[in-house]
This record gives structure tokens, C-alpha cells and sequence, in this order.
């Protein structure tokens, strides 16, 4: 971060305030409060998410008012900094939600799926009695997220705008989903904050590097892999040699793959490798997912308008860049019960990334039992999962887990 000079500070302001309502001492949830003389910002709004005890904080009381936050500003739309907007909203916020015009299109995806989640748990704790409360209710639902999306207000990044008297906002971009972005804050005593979000590695294979930090009195920097070294060359060699190695034997690859980002990469590896030959063109790709397939629209969009995220050898190969053909989308249920009927080699990739409910679980079930499949984890799975732990792999000793990051 380049340094700035000291900031005076009117001596009639009290200075801001920042306070860590999420994000902090695990990696999820993200929330961070701005609070000043004339402004409360919230950046970032998510949910917590894995083991119970952390599930459960998405129920305690906010620590101020959700009327009281004039804006909320989201750096991307993974459920863990956007998924929280809808209960933010059943609490009173009415302010406007900024974020980057593709953020704003996933987020709604993404919001939806989570409320048809929160809605299927409450109903399914009713009939068969496992919850404490009587009745159990969802977090939030199709009607909160109805009203959420009305208070998006997308922001062109990489241009200055003013969310309310003297404090401005700029976003620039941030490599790590489609429409990910860092925020810079300009507060009305001319203090700077900036926020990372989830910034990308440099070797994203269909986005641009984030933008450097242009210097902040403050900087928030997340950290979810700041211990790792990734080597995408490696990851994407072996990649390639487990699904070569599996149909090679006339078997089948399941992928769980989450549904932003992470789908659209693996359909863009599966591209490359059926150019080069290693998947060869009569073996079929499904992708079983309809919020990955609603999300796939989305960077197709961003395909046919040459968006400025996207590296230019990717917006040289067009649509093509993430639809390795044939490639068979199965949006209904029935659509998704055909693929078991298939035979012969073929690739699945379907939700949940980690294995841990969805649409991926049935073909797991099937492969699963014969040693010439392989099922290849393609990214990050918290401990406890299926896709982490080998107790909950379904058990059989047969069972070919690779865990490769392409």
C-alpha cells in the first residue's frame, strides 16, 4: 500500500469508528461497520457459515439497529459476504445496497438459493421435530429476498460516487469472482478506508489480476489463504490426469463445484483439455446445477460484452472459453435423475462444492461403488465435510477422491 500523508481532522469531528461485526477469527460472515459524525456503512454483509455454533450466530442481535445503516456496500456475491442482506432488510434496513452491476446480478442468484435453503431446513425441522423451536422458521425468505434485490443500486467501478453527504465510495475491481471488487471509502473529515474483500490470485484462468491499492489512511485486509502458495501449472497437470486416467478406464468423473466461479473455471479447464485432446468428443459434460447454470448466463454476458475483468485470451475464444461441448445442461429434477441412466465415460460437475448436500450427492451414490471413477475436489472443503473428510466419503474402500485446484 503506497503511503499517504496525515489527514487533518476538523476539530468538531469525532473520528470514525470501525467495528468487526463478522470476518474476524473465522472466515466467514463478514460484516464491518463505518460509523461517523453523518454516516453508518456497512461493508460487506454475510452469513456465517459451517460448524453450528457459528450457523447460529447468524441469529443474534445485530450490534446497532439494521434502520440505522444508511448503505451497505458488497465487495462480491459468495453467500458468506452478501447472505445476510435479506435479514438486514427484515430488521428495517432501507437503504441502498452498492455494489458492482455483476455483483449485484449474482447476489440475487445467490440470495435466492439461500432463502429456498433456509426455507426447505425450517420445513423439514417442522415435519420431522428436530429443532427446539416450535415451529421452526427460516433465517429468511422468498418475500425478504423480494424486497432486497429492490434495494440494489449498482456502481460502475473504477468510478468515484457519493453515498451520502461527504462520503464517497470507489470501487475497483478484484479478481476474484465475476463483479468482485476492493472498496475505497472517502469519509466526509477526508479519512480514507479501504476494504480487500476477497481478492484474486494472479493466476485466475479467465479474470484479470486485482488493481493495486492505491494508498488508505486505513486498510482491511482479508486473509482466508494468506499461509498458501498455489500453484495453478501443477494443479492444472493433474487436473488433467485424473480425467484422462478415468475415462481412459471407461469411467466417470463427478466434480462438486461451487456454483459461483469455481464452475465456470472448471467448465474453462474442461475447454482447454478437450481442445488438446485429453477429453475426447464424444464424452459428454453435464452440469447439474440450475444455480451454477443460472450463474453461467451471467459470465456469458460478460463473454459477449468484452467486460474488462475478463483476460483478453479469454475474451479471444468467446463463449467457447467455459462450454466445452457437448456439454448438457440439466436444469430439472428430471433432467438430473436421466444423467444415471447414461452409459459410457462422462464428466458431471454439480453443487455442492462440498459434497455436503445438492444435486452432486445421488451421482456420488452411483460412482461411488465402481473403482473406475473418480470423484475430483476441486476446491476448498471445510473440515467435517465429505469432500474433507475421508469417514463421510460414503465409506466404500473403492472410492477414488483426488483433491486437485485448477
Amino acid at each position: 500500500m503506497a503511503e499517504t500523508a496525515p489527514t487533518a481532522v476538523p476539530s468538531s469531528a469525532r473520528p470514525a469508528l470501525l467495528r468487526f461485526l463478522g470476518g474476524v477469527r473465522t472466515v466467514t460472515g463478514s460484516k464491518f461497520l463505518v460509523e461517523s459524525d453523518h454516516a453508518r456503512i456497512l461493508v460487506d454483509c454475510g452469513l456465517f457459515q459451517g460448524f453450528a455454533d457459528l450457523r447460529r450466530r447468524n441469529w443474534d442481535r445485530l450490534a446497532c439497529d439494521a434502520s440505522d445503516i444508511h448503505a451497505v456496500v458488497v465487495t462480491h456475491a459468495h453467500l458468506d459476504h452478501c447472505g445476510y442482506l435479506p435479514r438486514l432488510v427484515r430488521h428495517g434496513f432501507r437503504g441502498p445496497i452498492l455494489a458492482s452491476s455483476r455483483t449485484a446480478r449474482l447476489a440475487e442468484i445467490v440470495l435466492r438459493d439461500s432463502a429456498k435453503l433456509q426455507m426447505e431446513a425450517a420445513r423439514h425441522a417442522n415435519e420431522h421435530g428436530w429443532s427446539k423451536h416450535r415451529p421452526a422458521s427460516p433465517l429468511y425468505d422468498d418475500g425478504d429476498v423480494d424486497r432486497t434485490v429492490t434495494y440494489f443500486d449498482p456502481v460502475p467501478v473504477g468510478e468515484e460516487v457519493e453515498i451520502i453527504a461527504g462520503t464517497k465510495l470507489k470501487l475497483r475491481h478484484g479478481g476474484h469472482i465475476l463483479g468482485s471488487a476492493w472498496v475505497h471509502l472517502t469519509l466526509e473529515d477526508g479519512h480514507t478506508l479501504a476494504f480487500s474483500g476477497d481478492l484474486g490470485r494472479p493466476g485466475h484462468p479467465l479474470l484479470l489480476p486485482p488493481e493495486p491499492f492505491s494508498g488508505a489512511d486505513v486498510l482491511l485486509m482479508e486473509s482466508t489463504y494468506g499461509d498458501r502458495r498455489h500453484d495453478h501449472v501443477t494443479a492444472q497437470r493433474e487436473f488433467g490426469a485424473v480425467i484422462a486416467r478415468t475415462l481412459g478406464r471407461g469411467g466417470t468423473v463427478v466434480i462438486p463445484a461451487f456454483a459461483i466461479d469455481r464452475t465456470e473455471v472448471v467448465l474453462h479447464e474442461l475447454a482447454g483439455l478437450r481442445r488438446e485432446g485429453i477429453l475426447p468428443p464424444n464424452v459428454p459434460v453435464h452440469v447439474d446445477s440450475p444455480m451454477a447454470l443460472a450463474a453461467l448466463d451471467v459470465y456469458r454476458d460478460a463473454l459477449r460484452t468484452r467486460s474488462p475483468e475478463l483476460r483478453p485470451e479469454v475474451l479471444a475464444q468467446g463463449e467457447s472459453a467455459i462450454g466445452p461441448e457437448p456439454f448438457l445442461a440439466a436444469r430439472s429434477i428430471q433432467e438430473s435423475i436421466d444423467i444415471n441412466s447414461t452409459t459410457g465415460p462422462a464428466v458431471i460437475v454439480s453443487s455442492a462444492g462440498m459434497a455436503t448436500g445438492g444435486r452432486v450427492l445421488h451421482h456420488l451414490r452411483r460412482v461411488l461403488p465402481d473403482p473406475r471413477n473418480a470423484v475430483v475436489v476441486v476446491g476448498f472443503a471445510a473440515a467435517g465435510t465429505r469432500a474433507r473428510d475421508p469417514r463421510r466419503r460414503g465409506g466404500h474402500p473403492l472410492c477414488r477422491f483426488q483433491g486437485v485446484r485448477p
